[in-house]
């Protein structure tokens, strides 16, 4: 029996990965998991009875693009966060987690090929999983674009050959950065779409840390293709409610753009798609039209970023996030450091080469770890003074 090639040298995925790396090891001491983006802080205690009230409608099929109490919630928040109309009936759809609509967006909108050749899908080098398994399940090829601190860990998309840019079809971007907490700035957004005008091709821009910003917030890329006037089917944005409001396990999240492309969107969807359950789009309906609880969230993250500044601020390299919640720090290796931090500290943390490919130069991932700062402050300072200790002085 055959199997396809296009995933056959895929690696381990990155927390398989890690166990194997030191589950057979025992820890230096009281465990502390720093490694996934999950969020610990508590979501609004009223969610549990929008559920309750409209528990009845687990008997119902729910609409596969969203109740459009829900598309309209979301956006009435595009406008209120920034500035931005768009129609909730076209432009919008809900989706069954962003992990999903970023996957699906590949194969509604990527083309069988152009220029004469394969069609290229950009994306940033370190960068989220699915962005290489979309292009790949789409017979495109990836094209990985080192962010580091010598391009302020943005990737540097204009300083691929015209050969490649010219075949490009979708250009992934993540921002806030995972794992870097790099912001775009209206000016990389304008630049970005002007890049996009000249060689025709399509944004697929991953907002799901937008929320989370120590001093300003974040523009968007919607925000900046409406007041640059760039062709709406430019740009599709995908936005969640996992980071924003401690909700991963909700599912929730949205991808807003161009008719035609959220009508492509939509038109899989109704294949392949796994819309959210009734009562759970209720709960997105309410917590999408609420801001206090994203206030607070965001005002318990801040005092992690100060403790991470005050911790670890003399560390060669440290470079403090602009928003998200991780931290991207420097080591000789990313491998060796994690278990060295395990087995000494009980501390676990991610490799940055296991969210980055190797490319004809170098991993730009090789020289880092990634450290969620999700946990509780006085557990988060703790860990923070661990690997300090164990890994700087």
């Amino acid at each position: 029996m055959q199997f396809p090639d296009r995933f056959s040298n895929l690696p381990d995925y990155a927390f398989p990965r890690l166990r194997a790396l030191l589950d057979a090891h025992a820890p230096g001491g009281p465990v502390r998991h720093m490694t996934i983006g999950e969020p610990k802080h508590a979501f609004p205690p009223w969610i549990t009875d929008i559920i309750a009230r409209h528990a009845d409608e687990f008997g119902r099929y729910p609409p596969n693009d969203g109740t459009p109490e829900l598309r309209q919630a979301i956006a009435d928040w595009l406008e209120r966060r920034y500035g931005v109309t768009v129609d909730s009936d076209s432009q919008v759809i809900a989706l069954n987690g962003t992990r999903e609509g970023l996957y699906n967006a590949a194969m509604a909108l990527c083309p069988e090929e152009k220029a004469g050749g394969t069609p290229a899908v950009l994306m940033p080098n370190p960068f989220y999983q699915v962005y290489m398994i979309a292009a790949l399940s789409v017979a495109a090829e990836p094209v990985f674009v080192p962010a580091t601190d010598a391009t302020g860990h943005l990737p540097d998309f204009a300083a691929l050959p015209a050969s490649v840019l010219d075949r490009t079809v979708l250009c992934y971007v993540c921002s806030p950065a995972n794992p870097q907490g790099a912001v775009a700035d209206e000016g990389y957004w304008a630049d970005l779409l002007a890049l996009a005008e000249r060689h025709d091709f399509r944004i697929l821009a991953d907002e799901c840390y937008s929320e989370i910003w120590r001093d300003t917030p974040p523009p968007g890329a919607l925000q900046v293709a409406a007041r640059t006037g760039a062709d709406p089917e430019r740009i599709v944005a995908f936005h969640s409610l996992s980071k924003r409001s401690n909700l991963p396990g909700l599912r929730s999240g949205f991808a807003a753009g161009g008719p035609q492309s959220i009508a492509r969107m939509k038109q899989l969807r109704n294949y392949s798609g796994a819309p959210l359950p009734l009562p759970l789009q209720r709960v997105a309906e309410a917590v999408w039209a609420d801001e206090v609880h994203v206030e607070e969230n965001r005002a318990l993250y801040r005092r992690k970023f100060e403790i991470a500044d005050r911790v670890l601020g003399n560390v060669p390299g440290y470079r403090p996030p602009q928003a998200g919640f991780f931290l991207w720090l420097p080591v000789d290796d990313g491998e060796v450091a994690a278990l060295k931090l395990w087995r000494e500290t009980g501390v676990r943390v991610l490799p940055g080469a296991y969210l980055t490919r190797e490319t004809d130069t170098a991993n730009p991932g090789a020289g880092y770890i990634r450290v969620a700062l999700v946990g509780p402050e006085d557990e988060t300072e703790q860990a923070l003074i661990a690997i300090r200790d164990c890994l700087y002085d």
